[in-house]
């Protein structure tokens, strides 16, 4: 069954202001809708905005001090350098609002079958602190507001990242209800990998027919386990490009494309609703990063709409 839009989740909080030869892309947010825009596909998707999140809604992923630090601004140089950003107060706001973004998301793929938030994926934020760019962890968050709910019983969270997902895995170790997956380069960060529920490594250099051959597996064995998930959380994410700065793989736009096609299809095949998150990207040309980004989205235009 084909719809004729589906939801995308965005606000306009999500670029970062850093400094001019920062590693991390803080424009790539504004940047991919303007591409969305550009390339047409805004006329399939409605565009919903998320509401921050209160100290205590976040407390079901992290600890209360830890969500404390962040809402006063009183992080560590330490703290700061293991985040890989420096604190400001735009950066405060978006991390209170970036969380929800995926959370609608779910929400709203629950009636639709699909939706995409426009940010999203900080798989390296841990219980008690940040790390990799990402401060509060979405994935986790998500997962378990869900359950809370009682909007699903058995979620899957498959992190297509090059890096592995190890705050997800660590703050969700003993969620028996959620399933994490981490498909990520074996010589990339972190160096020292967590244990995921399913974890599958894949070597440096290696290029789009050695990681979809991952995939499958990866995908078969979800479907030879007795999870049955009745809800997935997709971490779409492109820094698995050749041309990707921190990535360390050599997937070409075609294969990401593929990747995401087959992931979207396995799980719509199964009726299953799917939310997506952009997750990790980078490099200089911000514009570019961007475009890879708007992958996911042409690979939803392509599975889901009529």
């Amino acid at each position: 069954m084909k719809i004729r839009k589906y939801p995308i989740i965005y606000h306009s909080s999500y670029n970062i202001p850093l400094p001019e030869r920062h590693r991390f892309p803080g424009t790539k947010y504004s940047l991919l809708l303007r591409h969305l825009e550009d390339i047409g596909l805004t006329q399939n998707f409605l565009k919903y905005t998320p509401k921050p999140c209160t100290a205590e809604n976040l407390s079901i992923a992290h600890k209360a001090s830890y969500i404390e630090e962040i809402q006063a601004g009183i992080l560590s140089r330490e703290s700061q350098t293991r985040l890989g950003l420096p604190w400001s107060e735009i950066l405060r706001q978006r991390s209170f609002i970036a969380p929800n973004g995926t959370l609608l998301a779910a929400q709203l793929a629950l009636q639709t079958g699909i939706a995409c938030h426009a940010a999203g994926g900080t798989h390296h934020a841990h219980w008690d602190f940040g790390a990799g760019f990402c401060v509060f962890n979405d994935l986790a968050y998500t997962a378990r507001a869900l359950i809370k709910l009682r909007l699903a019983r058995r979620i899957l969270i498959l992190d297509c990242d090059v890096h592995q997902g190890d705050g997800t895995a660590n703050i969700l170790s003993n969620d028996s209800n959620i399933l994490t997956c981490s498909i990520h380069c074996a010589e990339n960060y972190p160096a020292k990998k967590a244990v995921s529920d399913l974890d599958f490594s894949i070597s440096k250099g290696s290029g789009d027919d050695d990681y979809l051959a991952v995939l499958g597996r990866c995908l078969n064995q979800i479907d030879r386990s007795n999870f049955s998930p009745d809800f997935v959380l997709y971490d779409a994410a492109v820094d698995v490009h050749r041309n990707d700065k921190l990535g360390l793989l050599e997937m070409t736009s075609e294969g990401i494309y593929e990747r995401d096609k087959i992931v979207l299809s396995h799980f719509k095949k199964k009726q299953v609703p799917i939310a997506t998150t952009i997750g990790g990207g980078y490099g200089k040309a911000h514009q570019e990063v961007a475009q890879r980004h708007g992958t996911i989205f042409q690979a939803v235009k392509s599975v889901f709409v009529g």
